[in-house]
């Protein structure tokens, strides 16, 4: 009778745990599905965010362009120049708006090919009818901005694809044609392959007509609709139920059956797109591991009760401290990576943070030794300033981390107010002695840096100096103070120093310097010395370090955090000069230089715009033509001003040649027939009021005046 009541009670208690168990699971499986939703949203929306910024920044100089149409595929080649994310652009002009030209839709793609070059052709064939495509209809019909229905574009871009459009008016207010920027969606399927909430989930996403987009079955993609498809699913209700809060833009949770098997389906839209996107996780996936082990546990109990009654209770408490500690470890696995995700999501984004800076490139990471760390970076930009800072907490774990989540917010919240670096040292110091119950402390670096001029002011409290980057790599000179939550009331000091054009600063935690390889050696400062050596972007910089760092350690477990971070100054310095190397990359520095220009002359937006394009087109053909393939050069660009014009002199070392002496382009001519070359002096001549060439020294020296 004791044997039957103690089996009946374990399993009475193995229900009650099962129950408890499958509820916590599916809970898990929520929050990781739309954490994956959010996750995917937010990839999805930053790719188009890039490609709508991209094409609206150039509705002005496509109104400006209506005056001389030839130089429209100029335009679209500038779109797609300086948008990675898009494939293709074009400007489409309504039919009839040129007499002389009846159609009229110059067309720059991607070609894909190794090199990525950009090919223009026209749109205005028989055979591509772009006035009936709807990218060109359903902008001119609503009068504003329009994300087209996913297509494959046959005589167009030639890809699977969507595309951004939007009216152009002219300067008379008359809808002159449609302005666009086409995105390839190859990438959404390799990006939802990545979305992995189990092993057997499967992710969807639908179009704004429920059309597959992405789909684990292939054949669906792109050529038939949901509702095609739900028709053949045995849970049809539940499908369609579904299918419509999809195509509603609603977000939530339902449970359908997929042949004979429950899965519980988490959907939410894509905003502005109309597209809509799933994830499938079968039940099985979510409790299957759970059923394993609960019928192990059951198998256990029934063992134990039929070896000895007197050894009953002896294995009812095992089995309780047992369950306590898989419990407790799973409720810890789980707490440290929420605790993770969080701790992450404290810092700033870590690649290209500020993608509309060109006087600015950084980059940063952090590697924490266990699930949770205790270094910190941070940075923002403030009225003109970048505030940045770097820290290490003592010791490690989730004291660490509560300690480093602490520090970061005692960052913001002084510095929000206060822009010199020792009084927001100063005070986030005397904060943390106050709650610092556990004598932990934190060391710290915090600057404040004028993105205006290079000045760089700074406070160094107990932390590794920084290393500059300048015409050789040093040491920053820092005064060591003490770190935070020592003592109260230290007075902390600020040291200041300039960044020129192309200076960088690298901070660092000792988890860089004090890695260790198997044979107990430190990575130290030499070798991450040499690994700062060469010219690369902040991104380049930091991959090369943790690749030397990696190959150094081996196998070696991480000992410590490990965070970088790496500010790279873009900055003219002198406003009235700009110095370049003939990369073509360099080519996104010309806009800075043009702000200040513009600035300090009190241009107004549009001829500051006007003036810069035609800048770009010079200094592109530098840096394309003038010096021999494989070479490296400067090209030099000085602003001058008498107050009534700007003249710009642009001045290379490279092989001679006039491009004032370059025939006048046929822009009567169609662009099929007209010679290749040309426009970019042709847009300069009409954009600059005079332009003129000489040779002296050995450097050919274009100068082009406007009148201001």
């Amino acid at each position: 009778m004791l044997v039957v009541v103690a089996a009946l009670t374990l399993e009475a208690t193995s229900l009650i745990q099962n129950y408890f168990g499958h509820k916590s699971l599916r809970n898990e499986a929520e929050m990781r599905a739309k954490g994956c939703l959010d996750l995917v949203g937010s990839e999805i929306m930053n790719v188009i965010n890039q490609a709508e910024t991209g094409v609206r920044n150039k509705v002005w100089i496509t109104q400006w362009c209506l005056a001389f149409p030839d130089s429209l595929a100029s335009v679209s080649r500038l779109i797609v120049e300086d948008n990675p994310v898009l494939v293709g652009s074009t400007i489409a002009l309504v039919p009839g708006y040129f007499s002389k030209r009846p159609l009229f839709a110059p067309y720059t793609y991607r070609t894909g090919e190794p090199g990525d070059s950009l090919v223009t052709r026209s749109l205005a064939t028989e055979e591509y009818d772009y006035p009936t495509k709807e990218w060109f209809v359903k902008p001119l019909e609503l009068d504003g901005e329009y994300w087209s229905e996913p297509y494959f574009d046959t005589g167009g871009g030639d890809i699977l694809m969507t595309t951004f459009s939007l009216p152009v008016k002219d300067a008379e207010g008359k809808t002159a044609g449609v302005l666009t920027g086409d995105i390839s969606l190859d990438w959404l399927s390799d990006l939802v392959s990545k979305v992995k909430v189990y092993p057997n989930s499967r992710s969807i996403i639908l179009s704004r007509q429920g059309m597959f987009m992405v789909s684990p079955r292939e054949e669906v993609v792109m050529s038939k609709t949901v509702n095609e498809v739900v028709g053949q699913m045995t849970d049809s209700l539940a499908f369609k139920a579904l299918n419509r809060a999809m195509m509603e833009g609603k977000s939530g949770e339902m449970t359908v059956n997929i042949s004979g098997e429950k899965h519980f389906v988490y959907y939410a839209p894509v905003p502005r797109t109309g597209w809509s996107m799933c994830i499938m996780v079968p039940n099985e996936d979510i409790i299957g591991n759970s059923r394993k082990n609960n019928r192990l546990i059951i198998l256990a109990q029934l063992l134990g009760l039929a070896m000895l009654l007197l050894i009953i209770r002896l294995n009812d408490r095992s089995r309780r401290i047992n369950n306590q500690l898989y419990e407790r470890k799973e409720r810890m696995e789980g707490d440290l990576q929420i605790a993770s995700r969080i701790q992450m999501s404290m810092v700033p984004d870590s690649v290209k943070p500020f993608p509309e800076r060109h006087d600015l490139d950084m980059a940063a990471s952090i590697i924490p030794a266990r699930e949770v760390g205790g270094d910190l970076y941070d940075f923002y930009i403030r009225d003109g300033k970048l505030f940045f800072c770097i820290g290490d907490v003592s010791g490690k774990g989730v004291p660490a981390a509560l300690v480093m989540a602490v520090t970061r917010t005692a960052f913001r919240t002084v510095s929000s107010h206060e822009e010199r670096p020792e009084k927001i040292v100063q005070s986030m110091n005397d904060n943390m002695v106050e709650m610092n119950e556990n004598e932990m402390f934190v060391t710290l670096f915090c600057g404040v840096l004028d993105l205006g001029n290079g000045h760089l002011s700074y406070c160094n409290a107990g932390h590794n100096p920084p290393r500059t980057l300048t015409d050789r790599i040093a040491e920053l000179p820092v005064q060591p103070n003490l770190p935070l939550g020592v003592m109260s009331g230290f007075p902390y000091s600020r040291q200041e120093m300039d960044l020129h054009h192309d200076d960088a600063l690298f901070l660092y935690t000792d988890g860089l310097t004090e890695a260790e390889n198997s044979a107990k050696e430190f990575f130290g400062e030499a070798r991450m010395d040499a690994a700062l050596h060469g010219r690369k972007s902040a991104g380049d910089h930091l991959r090369n370090i943790q690749e030397k760092v990696n190959e150094f350690v081996g196998n070696a477990p991480q000992s410590d955090d490990l965070t970088m971070l790496f500010i790279h100054y873009l900055g003219t310095g002198d406003g009235n000069k700009l110095i370049l190397d003939n990369d073509i990359k360099q080519i996104s520095l010309l806009a800075g230089f043009m702000d200040k220009v513009a600035e300090e002359n009190g241009l107004d937006q549009s001829l500051a715009t006007s003036i810069n394009l035609a800048l770009e087109e010079a200094v592109t053909n530098v840096i394309m033509y003038a010096y021999p393939e494989g070479t490296a050069g400067k090209v030099e660009l000085d602003a001058e001003t008498d107050g009534k014009s700007l003249r710009f002199t642009l001045s290379d070392s490279g092989v001679p040649f006039d491009p004032t002496a370059v025939p006048e382009a046929d822009v009567s001519a169609s662009v099929e027939d007209r010679a290749i070359g040309g426009l970019g002096i042709h847009l300069v001549r009409n954009i600059m009021d005079d332009i003129a060439y000489e040779r002296v020294d050995g450097k050919n020296n274009l100068i082009m005046t406007k009148t201001i």
